[in-house]
């Protein structure tokens, strides 16, 4: 059954698992004992440390290994903050940033940088956010969700003309290849490579004022107490030189076939958005949504089919509200599918799914009695729609269903108060060139209104 959601999590690598194997006979002493177990285990994690401060590009005792991402991001973060905490605490982030670093900066004065609708920062104003007390900036190597890669290297030269230290978080692309530019800091995971679960990495360059938020302890330079998991460490370092190895090959590789998914996809299924920059990406991720459909039946069909997606559909998660990243985009959120080709997909994956995505997507929109095109007759000259108490996709199904029944220049007013119609209904508009008018409160809800073009 083919997995393609690797950037929530990659398969484990062979040499993961072999070195995880055999770091369990040698590796289980405590390192900061002298005895012969103690130095045998010593001289792994010092390996490990080697071999992934060369991946990263810095020295190794800049490098320290933590417990999760997560974990370095936050301890990253922290850090960085208590180390210029004379110089103020304001923070500056992208808006498409991971949700671990926005809810590390949870309150504290925050500056959110917009993105275009590819899902990338403008060097330019991202620079024009540092203020005099911009303790912090911090900038995702790539996007997550839609693989957009960001310009870190003049992010980074911006940061550092204002004096501003820059933490990157790499989770997503250091599997493919060292990041550029002059950063300060710097978070990534292994499981997002292959590696084990369980192992982050935190960067941080020498001359970064940084203090460590944690109780004082003699491990990881202080910045990551407690015993140090040295199996997963080792499993995760050789994982990451072995990907690293064939990163270029593989990567030309799964970008053909993102680029074949990336094409066939608005051919094959009418009313799609193929969302993220075309050419500054992630090579193994696409991301596209579909109008009229719910999020979460279109996974559990592809599930049933043997496909492993993910989605930042809101009608996949509990909060029911769209993915930020969408958001702040200002892309179509429903109907969102993420894939993510974990290294060695074959091409005959791909061709089944392209096969069968088809069919999936038209019977979702059956079940939703979504409209087949939009109609043409011309009617009355405003249309007021109730999808109150209603959940995506219906408020935007119900739109398109009524379209074709005002005159061109009429109107349709949708209300609504599902979360995800304020972004979903102007990105129908884009896609079916109508006017989107705007938006006003009612009682319980919103009421969008939609001018007929054509």
């Amino acid at each position: 059954m083919p997995y393609f959601d690797a950037a929530s999590s990659a398969p484990l690598h062979p040499v993961a698992r072999q070195a995880l194997q055999a770091s369990l006979d040698e590796g289980w002493a405590d390192p900061a004992r002298l005895y012969r177990e103690g130095r045998r285990a010593r001289l792994l994690l010092d390996a490990a440390r080697e071999a992934a401060a060369d991946a990263v590009g810095c020295r190794p005792d800049e490098l320290v290994f933590t417990p999760s991402g997560t974990r370095a991001i936050h301890t990253g973060i922290s850090g960085a903050l208590a180390g210029r905490r004379r110089v103020g605490s304001h923070l500056v982030v992208s808006a498409v940033e991971h949700s671990a670093v926005l809810h590390a900066a949870e309150g504290r004065p925050v500056t959110e940088v917009p993105v275009d609708r590819w899902g990338a920062v403008s060097p330019g104003v991202f620079g024009q956010a540092l203020r005099e007390d911009t303790a912090l900036a911090c900038l995702q190597s790539a996007n997550h969700e839609v693989g957009t890669e960001q310009p870190v290297a003049e992010v980074a030269e911006a940061c550092r003309a204002a004096g501003v230290p820059l933490l990157v978080d790499a989770a997503q692309s250091l599997g493919w290849g060292p990041v550029a530019g002059d950063w300060s800091l710097l978070t990534a995971s292994a499981h997002k490579w292959g590696g084990p679960a369980g192992v982050g990495l935190l960067a941080v360059r020498k001359g970064v004022r940084f203090a460590s938020q944690h109780p004082a302890d003699e491990r990881e330079s202080g910045r990551a107490p407690g015993f140090e998991n040295i199996p997963a460490i080792v499993a995760a370092a050789a994982s990451l030189r072995a990907v690293r190895d064939g990163a270029r090959e593989e990567a030309r590789r799964l970008r053909a076939l993102v680029d074949r998914i990336r094409a066939s996809v608005p051919e094959l299924v009418p009313d799609v958005e193929v969302v993220g920059d075309p050419v500054r990406r992630l090579p193994h991720l696409v991301t596209f949504s579909c109008l009229y459909v719910d999020g979460e039946t279109v996974l559990h069909e592809l599930d049933r089919a043997g496909f492993s997606v993910s989605s930042g559909s809101s009608c996949t998660s509990s909060t029911l509200t769209p993915s930020h990243v969408l958001r702040a985009m200002g892309v179509l959120s429903e109907g969102n599918v993420r894939v993510s080709l974990p290294p060695g997909t074959q091409e005959a994956d791909v061709d089944r799914f392209l096969e069968i995505l088809p069919g999936v997507i038209a019977d979702v929109r059956g079940r939703l009695g979504a409209p087949v095109s939009p109609g043409a007759s011309a009617g009355s000259a405003s249309l007021v729609v109730d999808a109150l108490g209603r959940r995506c996709p219906v408020p935007v199904i119900e739109l398109a269903k009524v379209i074709g029944d005002v005159e061109v220049g009429g109107t349709v007013t949708v209300l609504a108060d599902d979360e995800a119609a304020r972004l979903d209904i102007p990105a129908w508009c884009e896609m079916r060139d109508q006017e989107y008018v705007g938006e006003s409160p009612v009682e319980r809800g919103t009421a969008y209104v939609v001018r007929r073009r054509t």
